[in-house]
């Protein structure tokens, strides 16, 4: 029977003498998804990453990636896999097209992959340029360019449009969407909530070393998140007018007050919101009502928060 994932993860644990980075983290990524790594700073994101590429040691557990068992892997496991990190490890003296050349000969691949590339991810004009002269977005796309270069099974991408323009956004985004329709597996850690809900598959969440969701976008939101109609109001009376909204909300609902503006955001946990709506029609001169989805921000803020 063939393997249904291209990375499993069992029971994965890293100690750096008392502290403890990641701790009993199991999961498993299918063949041919996106999969989102998602948490907060210094919660052990990267350090996993390390452990799935083979670059760290794990304290305890066992990890698989590509059907290979990580602490018996050799040179030839790198062929099948793209890694790019968040930092940047480019050589910047060199040009654009030279940092490409010099990594396809190491594949022994001919140049016309080095240039189908950089056209692709729109650096053919700049590709003459010494690469310290590119912007952070070029940069990025060059890093993206050479994980490509080899044609691997698998991408890792650790943060890869952190502070980049809307266009280089945008040229990554397609590059990881065809990536997947092409059948092959993207692993990728971000802090971009609307990166993750967009292009992800599933996602896991991690924070303080500890994985502690795993599921798709949809049904996290539907968990872990809220959504609510925001209804903002013109107040005659000022702040004092305030008072009149305090029958009709509940501790699930929201008041906000911006001047003369009230926004009332109604929780549609509740089964009465279509009551307690007209009630405020009838009470004040309404402005504008809007339903607001879940969104991954919110699960995000709750699951940090709660673990």
């Amino acid at each position: 029977m063939p393997n249904l994932y291209d990375i499993e993860v069992k029971n994965i644990s890293k100690i750096y003498k008392k502290t403890t980075a990641v701790e009993d983290i199991s999961l498993q990524v299918k063949k041919g998804e996106v999969f989102g790594f998602l948490g907060p700073n210094g919660a052990g994101k990267t350090t996993t990453i390390r452990i799935m590429t083979g670059l760290l040691p794990a304290s305890s557990g066992c990890c698989k990636v590509l059907g290979e068992e990580i602490s018996g892997i050799g040179s030839d496991f790198y062929r099948k896999i793209g890694i790019v990190f968040e930092n940047n490890n480019l050589y910047m003296r060199l040009s654009g097209e030279k940092n490409l050349r010099f990594f396809a000969s190491m594949y022994q691949l001919d140049n016309d992959i080095v240039y189908y590339l950089l056209e692709k991810f729109a650096l053919l004009d700049a590709a003459k340029r010494p690469v310290k002269s590119y912007s952070k977005g070029m940069k990025q796309r060059l890093l993206i360019c050479r994980a490509l270069l080899h044609d691997p099974k698998l991408l890792i991408l650790d943060e890869p449009t952190s502070g980049l323009d809307p266009m280089s956004v945008e040229i990554i985004h397609q590059a990881i969407e065809e990536f997947r329709n092409a059948g092959k597996t993207v692993f990728l850690s971000t802090h971009y909530m609307e990166e993750a809900d967009s292009l992800c598959d599933r996602l896991a969440f991690i924070n303080k070393g500890s994985l502690i969701a795993v599921e798709r976008p949809v049904v996290l939101k539907e968990r872990y998140g809220e959504s609510y109609i925001e209804i903002k109001v013109l107040l005659d009376k000022g702040q004092e007018s305030a008072e009149m909204f305090e029958e009709i909300i509940n501790q699930d609902d929201i008041l906000e007050l911006d001047d003369n503006i009230m926004t009332i955001k109604l929780s549609l946990i509740n089964n009465d919101v279509g009551l307690r709506l007209d009630k405020i029609r009838s009470k004040s001169k309404v402005l504008s009502i809007h339903s607001r989805e879940a969104t991954l921000h919110d699960v995000f803020m709750r699951l940090t928060t709660l673990s």
